[in-house]
This record gives C-alpha cells, structure tokens and sequence, in this order.
C-alpha cells in the first residue's frame, strides 16, 4: 500500500536495468526485490554482497551523497557492521530520482527478531552508542532540522500529531506528557556524534545480540541524549536499564533520550495507520513504554 503522496514505484525490470546501464561490472549479478518495512527507500539484492536503495521519494544527488558521507564517516568505527557506499546512480528511464549502492549486511531487522528484553543486546546497543558519540565532530553542531536541538521546536509537529491521533491513541494522556516533556533543558553537554534514527528496522539482530546497523545517514551532531531514543524503540524495562548502566549519563539526560522517542513515534501511528503496520505499531509501543515508565510501571 502507498505509504506517501508523491511515493515513487520501481520495478525489479527497471532496478535490473539501471543498475546494468551504469554499473556495468555488476550486469550479471541477480537483482531481487527486498520485501521491507522501511518508509524511506525501495531496496534491491544486487547479488549476494550488494544492495541497491530506490528512494520513495524524490531526491536530489547531493542528499544521497550526503548519506554516503555520513555511512564512510562511520565504517570500522565501531565493531558492530554498518553499510559501505559502493556508488550513486542517475535517473533512468522508469525511475526519475538518483539512487545508491551499497554492501550487504547479513541479520534480521529487530521488527522480525525482536531483542527487546535481551541484555547482552542492549550492552551491546549502548556500545554502539558510545562508540558513535567517540567520532569527532570537528567543530560541527546541530544543523537546525529534524530531532536533535531544542525539544520546543517540535511542538507544531507534536500538535498535528495529537490532532490526527484521536481516536488512534490516547490523546490526553499523551498531551500531559508532552507538557512536561518539552519544558526539559539542554544540559551542559555539546553536541557529540549521533547515529539519531535507532530504530527497529534499523537494526540487524543474531542470537539475540546486535548483528549490525543500517541507514546511517543521518549520522551528525546533536542533543548526546539523541541516540537514547533506541533504548525506548527497542528495549523492556530491564535491558533498558542495563543500557542506561553501561552508558552512565544523568537523568535530565535520560529523560531527554524518552523525549525525542516520544517525537518521533508520535509521527509514526497516525501516519503509518493504513499503510505499514510495522511503523505504527512501533510507535505504539514506543509510547506505551514512555507512558508506563512516567506513571512509574
């Protein structure tokens, strides 16, 4: 089902034949279409090593090449795999975006091997996170979109999330959250180093132990607490905590890491409603843990 307004359609035919006319080395290696829960791209196996990304919506090159910074920024910088660029391909016929390349990682996405309450995995999730705050942010800071500033900037956001949520979710409940919530300050801390998208069908799973990270592309400075949002997204209560142990931090921090989850699941019910089950009810279960957690479940 068609998850956006301006969504973009690929074939595996047109996939097979761009990735032919432009990466020539590759014209032999089988392209099969990748059945995903993700909202941001169409995805192709290229082969047994290489994936091919389709936006789902329009994109220009610099932002693909911008992704691609961000995933070279990251590689080896922690021991866990992440995705390596391989190439950008042009528009073609059938298919108007830019488009990218890149390596395979073997796992199964959280949404289908749910780790949530196992503690070797959120060890290992708070050593990712504190590897990805390490990397230098040389001299940059928060870029003013998205999440990772100042919480009040997404009070419109949050409005028109409530709106569309009644009848979806409970509203009032969610509003009194958000009241407190969005009165947290910054903390003392700079931006560090976050991968700032730590969700579920982010995330590759293996005997119930971090296998991998996937679309790091939003890799940048931010709010430290940014990255805490995995924790609600991913974690029951005592893995949570265990991760909350293995990073330190204080709790104006840890409350933060609950407030940009909130955030970012409050978008995901109403707006996946209808078309990906997965997403809404990732949201729905990120915010019932910050709701237990504030009645103090």
């Amino acid at each position: 089902m068609q998850m956006h307004d301006d969504q973009l359609h690929v074939s595996t035919e047109t996939a097979g034949a761009l990735i032919a006319a432009q990466f020539p080395h590759l014209r032999d290696l089988p392209v099969r279409p990748l059945s995903s829960q993700g909202t941001v791209n169409a995805i192709f196996r290229v082969g047994d090593l290489l994936a091919a990304r389709f936006p789902l919506q329009p994109q220009d090159r610099r932002s693909l090449e911008v992704e691609a910074r961000a995933a070279r920024e990251l590689l080896h910088r922690t021991r866990f795999p992440t995705p390596e660029p391989v190439g950008i391909g042009a528009p073609g016929a059938g298919y108007p975006s830019p488009w990218s390349i890149q390596t395979w990682l073997p796992g199964t996405i959280a949404t289908a091997l749910d780790p949530g309450d196992s503690v070797p995995f959120a060890e290992d999730l708070a050593e990712f996170i504190a590897g990805v705050r390490t990397i230098d942010t040389a001299g940059r800071t928060f870029g003013g979109h998205g999440r990772g500033g100042a919480l009040q900037d997404h009070d419109a956001w949050i409005e028109t999330c409530l709106h569309h949520s009644e009848g979806l979710l409970d509203v009032p409940a969610l509003r009194r959250a958000w009241a407190t919530m969005r009165l947290l300050p910054r903390g003392g801390r700079p931006d560090l180093m976050n991968h700032a998208d730590l969700m579920p069908g982010n995330v590759l799973v293996r005997d119930g132990r971090l296998a991998g990270v996937l679309d790091v592309g939003g890799l940048g400075p931010a709010d430290p607490a940014l990255d805490l949002l995995g924790a609600w997204h991913l974690l029951e209560p005592g893995p949570r905590q265990a991760l909350r142990d293995r990073l330190g931090g204080d709790d104006l921090e840890w409350d933060r890491g609950r407030a940009w989850a909130f955030v970012q699941s409050m978008g995901l019910v109403w707006y996946y409603d209808r078309s990906n089950l997965a997403m809404s009810t990732t949201g729905r279960r990120t915010l019932t843990r910050i709701l237990d957690s504030l009645r103090g479940a």
